[in-house]
């Protein structure tokens, strides 16, 4: 089931990060020796082999995973089987290696930056024990396989993942919402005893690399200490809460005419499964449940412009390169052409999930899309190409650093350039007729719209790892994982489950990335700081208009700041490279609510009198 957010592929990403968890037990001699006594220059000489060890694996290894993606068989399937548990180890063995040096006098800086580079690129640290990582690997193995082979029903019929995730947008009958819902969260159930030994196991790799738990160890990769960084995300969250509750009162009054008391209450949380998708974390399939009469039609389509005008698939990657270009970037390399996969083939079976590489970090950039002619796609085009211009950028950079300022950068400049789709920006291309453009009235529809997603996404972007810090933390333990879960859910969502809950239970799981393993918080922090770069963009340019209306296409000082912070990558704390482009140096949410402020006010005139809290 899908992801909220596109991938990017670095080789970063492929050679350090591949692995979730440890595919070895025993340390290499090289850890085997005394941690005591090693010098600064022992630590420069051995992030300086890292790096070349790295490069030369990943060059292969991108390749492989290429071939994997994008000609799929059942030898593809093996080599790039092999090749990433080769990369697995790897990354571990150069954890284990650079915690020796935790306790080094004299590092430089930019020795023991890379040092926590090597060490927090494990998601799941095994501890030396024997037999551990081999346990480790096992557990991590089969939760994700129960996961993907999980089922629920509709209509008493079984139904797959993905099939099932759909009808939870389409469907609006509240028996059959319920049926999908409680179905589906049943996959969690058999995790649970395996998560609880998934989290001593990692929790003992995790001190062993110096850090208390996992959680902190997953916290430490952002330039502050572990604790710091948790307030910062409360911060944030109390910055764009009042926008949230608004929509939550609007949507929930929405649902109320809709269902009537006995199915969702005027006052109080939102039953979970009539938000159009399985988790509640994103809303925009209930759009039509939610939309004001009349105001929801902006006057065109993004897809009929594209067919009227002739578009295929090649000249919508073009004009995506356009924008860039407009902004003083320089053209994609012959290569990208030569080599992307911009349209499915017919001849075999291939991964349709975009995503953004580059294979040798260098200028090997491409793209691996299914592309077809509509608006979606060409949203999804000029998101894609914003992480190709940024692993370009900073492609000068150590191997280490070639990567996001911290794991929020890289989707946000994405969602960046994604928000500068507005209708000023298609008139500019030629594919809108100026007399098109839809008026001022139309904006309460566009807004709302997009924040049945995006604002509705944030709760929930936090929630999944603040479970799992408290998880590892022991702060929440294994007899109430599920009323932890629920009580976050209530808590910063709002919602509640349709049926009652109990510790038999485990809907954790039914959420991919935690069996699965995947940090969440970068895509809550992306969800804010996408706006926050939109806007420093939009005042660098000098828009005067509503924010939601600005495009920066055409301005090559927005680029020429845009570059300075791409090209830093990872190679300085994420305030600095903030502060290349934005000149802030902590990131914010209230460029999110500048963004939504018409619809703020319009909801806040919508929600008088109503109770807006639960």
């Amino acid at each position: 089931m899908k992801a909220p957010i596109k991938a990017r592929t670095s080789l970063l990403a492929l050679a350090l990060l591949l692995g979730g968890c440890a595919a070895t037990a025993s340390p290499p001699p090289q850890q085997a020796a005394a941690t005591s006594g090693v010098s600064a220059a022992d630590a420069d000489a051995f992030v300086a082999a890292a790096e070349k060890e790295l490069f030369d694996f990943s060059v292969f290894n991108a390749r492989v995973q290429w071939i994997n993606n994008t000609y799929i068989t059942e030898d593809s399937d093996a080599v790039a089987a092999r090749v990433g548990a080769e990369g697995t180890e790897m990354s571990v063995r150069l954890a284990k290696e650079a915690a020796r040096f935790d306790k080094t006098p004299g590092l430089s800086v930019d020795t023991r930056r890379k040092l926590g580079i090597l060490k927090q690129g494990i998601v799941l640290p095994a501890p030396s024990t024997p037999g551990a990582a081999a346990e480790l690997n096992t557990i991590a193995t089969r939760l994700q396989s129960t996961y993907g082979k999980g089922k629920g029903t509709l209509d008493g019929k079984p139904i797959s993942g993905n099939d099932i995730e759909e009808k939870m947008g389409t469907v609006r009958d509240p028996a059959k919402l319920k049926e999908m819902w409680v179905s589906w969260h049943k996959v969690g159930q058999p995790m649970k005893d395996d998560y609880v030994r998934m989290v001593d196991i990692a929790n003992a790799g995790a001190r062993e690399l110096g850090f208390a738990d996992t959680g902190a160890m997953w916290r430490a990769g952002y330039d502050m200490p572990a604790d710091e960084f948790a307030g910062l995300t409360d911060r944030l969250w109390d910055q764009v809460k009042p926008l949230y509750l608004q929509l939550h009162c609007y949507t929930r009054a929405k649902l109320n005419r809709k269902y009537g008391d006995a199915v969702q209450p005027a006052t109080g949380p939102i039953r979970a499964d009539l938000l159009g998708n399985m988790w509640a974390q994103e809303w925009g399939n209930i759009y039509d449940v939610v939309a004001p009469p009349g105001l929801g039609d902006l006057g065109y389509d993004v897809t009929d412009l594209l067919v009227a005008n002739k578009y295929d698939p090649l000249k919508m990657v073009k004009t995506g390169e356009g924008f860039f270009s407009s902004l003083g970037f320089a053209p994609l390399p012959e290569t990208f052409w030569q080599r992307s996969q911009i349209t499915r083939p017919r001849d075999r079976e291939v991964v349709c999930h975009a995503s953004a590489w580059n294979l040798d970090n260098k200028d090997d950039l491409r793209i691996k899309m299914c592309t077809k002619v509509n608006g979606d796609d060409f949203v999804t085009i000029h998101h894609e190409l914003g992480h190709n211009y940024y692993q370009r950028a900073y492609n000068q950079q150590p191997l280490l650093y070639m990567n996001g300022a911290n794991d929020g950068f890289h989707e946000a400049i994405g969602d960046m350039i994604a928000l500068s789709i507005t209708p000023d920006y298609l008139v500019r291309i030629g594919l809108l007729d100026e007399k098109q453009v839809p008026s001022a009235d139309k904006d309460i529809g566009l807004l709302l719209r997009q924040a049945m997603d995006k604002v509705a996404f944030l709760p929930f972007g936090l929630l999944v790892d603040k479970w799992r810090w408290g998880v590892f933390s022991g702060e929440i333990t294994p007899d109430n994982y599920n009323k932890a879960w629920t009580d976050l859910r209530h808590q910063y969502q709002g919602i509640i489950p349709p049926v009652p809950r109990s510790e038999a239970d485990f809907d954790p799981g039914a959420k991919f990335h935690i069996p699965g393993n995947t940090p969440y918080t970068r895509y809550f922090l992306a969800r804010l700081l996408q706006f926050q770069f939109y806007k420093a963009a939009c005042d660098q340019a000098g828009w005067k208009g509503p924010l939601h209306r600005c495009s920066f296409y055409g301005n090559e000082q927005v680029g020429q700041r845009l570059n300075a912070m791409l090209e830093l990558g990872a190679s300085k704390p994420w305030p600095d490279a903030l502060e290349a482009f934005t000149g802030a140096r902590e990131m914010d949410g209230t460029a999110m609510i500048a963004y939504f402020r018409p619809l703020m006010t319009w909801l806040e005139e919508q929600n008088k009198g109503r109770q807006c809290s639960w």
